[in-house]
């Protein structure tokens, strides 16, 4: 039950950042003297609503987001007469840029509010940790002892299996094996590889602790695994260690309140880069979110929509993993902003865009002594903005449906 009400809890979180980007707009406009009709959390039939500075403010039934209306946002926008002067194509660009960026700005700001409050007090990832299985196989060969060894790597140790060889030869969490049986070992990934290509039985382990060196005698266990570099692959007899990869970095860093405003402006960085590299991976992971829609097992790294993000920041709370869910939600800040920041109508920065091209194309026409051109006829772009539409539509309903046909889950 906990896991659905914090899922309902990120969805609420969520909610409340599109709105507070939308009150960005509101806000922005209306200190420019644009003409604000509405502002409403919420899409469809409307809940409640109340009129205040000749704005209406409320709430609809499908909490799926939100709007602000404002008046004229193109010379083509059917405009009272009463409210020409207030529309918003009238307004000088930097102000038009003003309040179209002021949007993705309080987004901004929200990741890095809540970027800080996690680096002083709750935790964020130490960049030192190694982040992928190219790194982990590159760490020093420092171990964990496990407790037994088992045939089948499914499953968990039971009281009838064997006791890890590592143990049973001394052997202990943090120690650094240096060589199995004559052959060096300069990473993890070495030791994996080379305790698999020894003969189960006697062998010489050569190690360090507390940086003294020490050779063990310890009897390698045969066991069925599959390939290191195919996990489906043919099941062969390989010998095991009992042991595991010791980390001796945290996982996890905090800062306190004032190394966290250092740590925030280095995490900033960090994060626009994660979100650059995720959104350069989209297109080459559409056809693995196709077919986990078609049975295949989905993989952890394909785009998820809204509602994948609430499940998954739902079930990092019910684990009590805080810090994941403070990152899952500034990382989807971050990726919102720069998403509306696409040159692309009918998003912010395909108004902010088209915004500056006349401007330019005003000023060119000026110093070539030509008139004006005016303004961009919004209705020739009407095919390219459906087009955007449509796509940014077919992708929702994929994710969507992936996510709620086969979600990506934390454990």
């Amino acid at each position: 039950m906990s896991r659905v009400l914090f899922t309902m809890a990120f969805a609420l979180a969520i909610l409340v950042s599109v709105s507070l980007h939308e009150a960005g707009h509101l806000l922005a406009a209306k200190r420019f003297g644009m003409r604000v009709t509405q502002y409403f959390v919420g899409y469809g039939p409307t809940i409640f609503s109340w009129r205040r500075g000749g704005t209406e403010y409320g709430l609809k039934a499908i909490p799926l987001g939100g709007f602000c209306k404002i008046v004229g946002m193109t010379p083509d926008d059917d405009v009272d007469p009463a409210d020409q002067h207030r529309a918003m194509w009238r307004f000088p660009v930097w102000k038009r840029t003003v309040v179209m960026v002021s949007g993705v700005l309080v987004q901004f700001a929200l990741a890095i509010v809540t970027l800080w409050f996690a680096a002083a007090y709750v935790g964020v990832p130490n960049l030192d940790y190694p982040q992928s299985e190219a790194d982990l196989a590159a760490q020093p060969a420092a171990i964990t002892i496990g407790d037994c060894v088992t045939p089948d790597a499914a499953r968990s140790c039971t009281p009838a299996d064997p006791v890890a060889p590592a143990r049973a030869a001394g052997l202990r969490t943090g120690d650094v094996l240096t060589a199995v049986n004559g052959v060096p070992i300069t990473n993890y990934g070495d030791l994996v590889r080379v305790v698999r290509q020894a003969r189960p039985g006697p062998a010489e382990v050569a190690y360090t602790r507390d940086g003294q060196p020490a050779v063990v005698r310890v009897d390698l266990s045969a066991v069925r695994r599959p390939p290191l570099d195919s996990p489906a692959g043919p099941v062969a007899t390989v010998a095991a260690l009992g042991v595991g990869q010791h980390i001796a970095a945290p996982p996890e860093v905090t800062f306190g309140p004032a190394g966290a405003v250092g740590a925030t402006a280095t995490y900033s960085g960090w994060m626009v880069e994660q979100t650059y590299e995720s959104a350069k991976r989209i297109p080459s992971k559409i056809p693995a979110l196709w077919h986990s829609i078609t049975g295949a097992e989905r993989d952890p790294n394909t785009p998820i929509s809204v509602v994948g993000v609430s499940l998954i920041g739902g079930e990092a709370a019910a684990l009590g993993l805080w810090s994941a869910v403070l990152m899952i939600f500034i990382g989807l800040n971050v990726f919102m902003g720069f998403f509306n920041l696409l040159p692309l109508l009918p998003l912010d920065g395909g108004h902010i865009a088209i915004a500056w091209f006349e401007r330019a194309r005003s000023w060119v026409a000026a110093r070539l002594g030509r008139p004006d051109p005016g303004r961009v006829d919004y209705l020739k772009m009407m095919p390219m903005t459906y087009t955007v539409i449509l796509i940014g539509g077919a992708f929702t309903l994929l994710t969507l449906t992936a996510d709620i046909i086969n979600p990506i889950t934390i454990r």
